[in-house]
Order: structure tokens, then C-alpha cells, then sequence
């Protein structure tokens, strides 16, 4: 196991260094960049545009030279120093602007996943043990409804209830008053109050197609001889289902935590597109429209090294629950 886990490390190197070959690639292939469309636009607009700055700004990075060079200047700085260059729309370091939100994404993210675990795991389990019960038949619907609404179109609707009932500012994480505010209890109470939309949101979106993934996969567990025989021998039948068929059927939840983890990362970008939620999601967007790259570059790359990671972290969680499972 201990082999298998240090050559799997060593895979990654390359891979990541594949990766950032073909972000930066991915990131270079939209016509233009960054500051002809500034400069269109500030031309559109009569303003004048400082000639110095831009060619100073494109000399720094690169801009001109070949692909190679610019990418070797990028991957360096990124190696070396962390700097993940400068958002050319906003003028701030990329690592800070990401920095910024990240923690508030992770939170939303965290919270989110929490309740689709806590409603999922139990739901699916009663629908296999008593399938086609009028429990199983209830939830069965309300998880087809769950797949079919549409997330802002629920996140519209929930905003409404909020305004109406509530008498919530809806948007965003924060009252207006705590939006620029120091952190403090007061700031962290208002947070969790306005938690409660992007969370439901989130949560039964993800909760729907997990209902259905772990009642399929324990009803195949459930008629096997080994629970039979487990049950035999003794076990009473709650035993013998979170001790066996139970601990199978988890292996499709261990091998979907290669997407938690850029998942807890850019978070659900409609939602918070459809909110106006202080989160990586809407910047990553915006990023991608206006071509910065350096932004929207250091996204795609830490997305795409988080699901690396978060894949070799499922496959020794599946190798330590699953005893069948034995990588040589």
C-alpha cells in the first residue's frame, strides 16, 4: 500500500506538469487578450490609454514572445515565489483576489456538504431497506424533483420567501451593514443567517442524485449471500447492514471525493452568479469573459491539481474501507 502510494506521488508530477501545459495553453487560445479588448473599450468610451503602461505591463509577462517563453516565466513565478501573476482587470495580485474569497467558498461549500451527507445517507439506505414502500415512493419523487427544478430558478424562489417572510436582505452573505466590516460575532451570526439559501440550494442538488446512487448500489448489495450470512450467524439486521452491505455500497460516495475538493473551490458558480454570493465562483466567471488570463489561468490550474489530489486521496480511502480491493 505504502508503494502504491509513493508511486502515485511520483505520477503526479508529471501530471501536474501536463496540466499547467495545457491550462496555459487553454488560457492563450481565445483571439486577442486582455488589453486589446481594454483598450477597444476605452477607445469606445473617448478615454485615452496609457501606451506606456500597457507595453510595460505586456514586457513583464511576456506578451509578444513566444508561447513557451510566456509559460516559462508563469510556471516559474508559480514554482518559485507563488506568484500567480496580476489581474490585469482588477490590478491586484492573483494569489490575493483568490485569497480573498476562498475562505468564504470553502465555508459554503463545507456547509453544503455537510447536509446533502446527512440527508442523503439515511434517505438512501430506507429506500433500499423498504423499497417500494410508500416512503421509498415519497422520496423516489422528491428526489426526481429535486433533479428536474432548476437550481436559480430555486434560488430565485427562495430569495423571494426570504424577502417576504423573513424580511432578509437576500444577496450575498452579508447584511449591507457587515458587508466591509471587521469580523467579529455580530459578522459571523449575519453570516450564518444568510447561509441558509446557498445552502439548501446546494445541498438538494447534490442530495437528489445521491439518493438515488446509494439506494441502487445497496438494493444490488442487499440479496448477496453474504448478508444472509451475517445475519445468520447471529448479527442482528441493523448490524449486519451497516457492517456489510452498507460498507460496499459507500464505495461510489469514497470515489466521488476526487470532485469535492475543486468543488469546495469554485463552488457553485450559477447559484452564486443568481445570489451575488462573495464567493471564487462569480471572479472565476468574470475572469474567463474578460480574458485575464493570469486570473482565470491560476483557477483552471488550481482546480484541475485539487481534483488530482482529491483522486489519489479516494483511491486509498477506497483501498482502506474495501478489503476487496488491493492495489499491487
Amino acid at each position: 500500500m505504502l508503494q502504491y502510494i509513493v508511486r502515485r506521488i511520483l505520477m503526479m508530477i508529471p501530471t501536474l506538469f501536463a496540466i499547467s501545459v495545457v491550462t496555459f495553453i487553454i488560457i492563450q487560445l481565445p483571439p486577442g487578450d486582455f488589453f486589446t479588448t481594454y483598450i477597444a473599450n476605452l477607445s469606445a468610451m473617448g478615454e485615452s490609454v496609457d501606451q506606456t503602461m500597457v507595453e510595460a505591463i505586456k514586457k513583464e509577462y511576456g506578451f509578444g514572445e513566444p508561447i513557451y517563453i510566456q509559460y516559462g516565466k508563469w510556471i516559474f513565478k508559480i514554482i518559485t515565489q507563488g506568484d500567480f501573476g496580476k489581474s490585469f482587470q482588477r490590478g491586484q495580485p492573483v494569489a490575493d483576489l483568490i485569497g480573498d474569497r476562498l475562505a468564504l467558498t470553502v465555508v459554503l461549500s463545507l456547509f453544503s456538504l455537510l447536509i446533502t451527507w446527512i440527508i442523503a445517507f439515511p434517505i438512501g439506505i430506507y429506500s433500499a431497506v423498504r423499497q417500494y414502500s410508500i416512503g421509498d415512493y415519497i422520496f423516489t419523487f422528491l428526489g426526481f424533483v429535486g433533479l428536474a427544478i432548476p437550481s436559480f430558478l430555486l434560488a430565485l424562489v427562495l430569495m423571494y420567501i426570504g424577502f417576504k417572510y423573513f424580511n432578509q436582505s437576500v444577496g450575498g452573505l452579508f447584511s449591507p451593514q457587515y458587508t466591509d466590516a471587521p469580523w467579529n460575532l455580530d459578522k459571523v451570526l449575519d453570516l450564518l443567517s444568510h447561509l441558509w439559501i446557498p445552502t439548501i440550494i446546494i445541498a438538494l442538488e447534490g442530495t437528489a442524485g445521491l439518493i438515488r446512487v446509494m439506494r441502487a448500489n445497496l438494493l444490488d448489495e442487499l440479496h448477496k449471500p453474504y448478508y444472509t450470512t451475517a445475519k445468520a450467524k447471529g448479527l442482528s439486521e441493523f448490524q449486519a447492514l451497516i457492517q456489510y452491505p452498507v460498507r460496499v455500497a459507500l464505495n461510489p460516495w469514497i470515489s466521488s471525493v476526487g470532485w469535492i475538493l475543486p468543488g469546495l473551490v469554485s463552488g457553485a458558480t450559477i447559484i452564486s452568479v443568481v445570489l451575488n454570493l462573495p464567493t471564487t465562483g462569480p471572479m472565476q466567471l468574470q475572469a474567463l469573459l474578460n480574458q485575464d488570463m493570469y486570473l482565470a489561468g491560476a483557477f483552471v490550474l488550481l482546480l484541475s491539481v485539487l481534483t488530482v489530489i482529491g483522486t489519489l486521496l479516494s483511491d486509498i480511502l477506497l483501498a482502506w474501507i474495501d478489503p476487496r480491493i488491493r492495489y499491487q
